[in-house]
């Protein structure tokens, strides 16, 4: 087994002087995806950012509300105690897009990817965010599309959703991969940002803990990860399943994809040992504690 530590990135680990998290292509190694948290608790209350030749989806994670000032215009995005607590709203802002955003408190993700294509600013509302409950039995989890290829269709290259994955469940299994090789045509990188709560917790708890499998094709590598609140993983190929949440640890994983093709897809190979799965939930029965949130708070204790 090959540990894979140039793709996975505890907690802490890409963090600099002003922001817990910061995780650009050139860090990654790669040549789409990026992925910047920033933490309004502190003194700064503002922050100015040039995407230059990215896109960008902008998700509250813990603060209440996120002012986005682009063009002389003010967005106020209706934000979240915590990933656990509700759905919140969003933003798309256009490739080369020059704006700040303020907050009085909690940390806002800016997810990023290179892009060619300029669209329109976006504010999604957390109402009209499609909240999907997927698989079944202990495999039940809920995937909160905010911008995907089927629930928005103005951008160019980065996908965004989040998923929840109720204490002693599994998410991203079946394992499948998208990596353009050995018979899978679809490609995306993929970065997996995880917040492990702890019981009822809005946001995630440094006592969380949880699992992460990732191996790839030939079988190089073959990670097993015990993960932390805020570690993050990152795809350039291979196998990803499962995410395991431990009991009493519900899990949360907010994806950034995009890829070399024109048209933005989700679109996955599985691990054929593990395909038969997908027909083995039409006879099961959906966790009851999923759907978790919506956009008025929690639905399930």
């Amino acid at each position: 087994m090959t540990a894979t530590s140039s793709w996975y990135f505890p907690n802490g680990s890409l963090a600099t002087p002003t922001q817990p998290l910061a995780l650009d292509v050139k860090t990654a190694g790669w040549t789409y995806c990026g992925i910047d948290v920033y933490d309004f608790s502190t003194s700064t209350k503002q922050v100015e950012i040039d995407l230059g030749n990215r896109e960008a989806v902008i998700v509250p994670l813990s603060s209440l509300s996120v002012d986005v000032h682009l063009n002389d215009k003010k967005y106020g995005l209706a934000g979240r105690p915590g990933v656990f607590a509700a759905v919140a709203d969003w933003f798309y802002a256009p490739l080369g897009s020059k704006f700040s955003l303020s907050a009085q408190s909690g940390e806002v993700a800016v997810c990023t990817a290179i892009a060619t294509k300029e669209f329109a600013a976006h504010h999604g509302m957390a109402s009209s965010v499609p909240v999907e409950p997927r698989g079944a039995g202990f495999a039940t989890r809920q995937v909160n599309n905010i911008a995907t290829p089927d629930s928005f269709q103005g951008a160019d290259r980065i996908i965004i959703c989040e998923v929840l994955t109720p204490g002693g469940n599994w998410s991203s299994w079946p394992p499948h991969r998208h990596d353009g090789i050995a018979g899978c045509p679809n490609m995306n990188e993929e970065i997996y940002y995880f917040r492990i709560g702890k019981q009822l917790s809005d946001h995630g708890d440094a006592e969380g803990r949880g699992y992460f499998h990732a191996y790839t094709v030939d079988k190089k590598v073959d990670d097993t990860i015990t993960l932390s609140d805020g570690d993050v993983y990152i795809l350039p190929a291979g196998y990803h399943g499962p995410s395991i949440a431990a009991p009493e640890y519900p899990m949360y994983f907010l994806n950034v994809l995009a890829g070399p093709a024109e048209d933005r897809t989700m679109a996955f190979c599985d691990d054929p040992s593990h395909h038969w799965i997908r027909d083995a939930w039409k006879t099961q029965k959906l966790d009851a504690r999923v759907p978790m949130t919506s956009a008025k708070g929690r639905v399930n204790n």
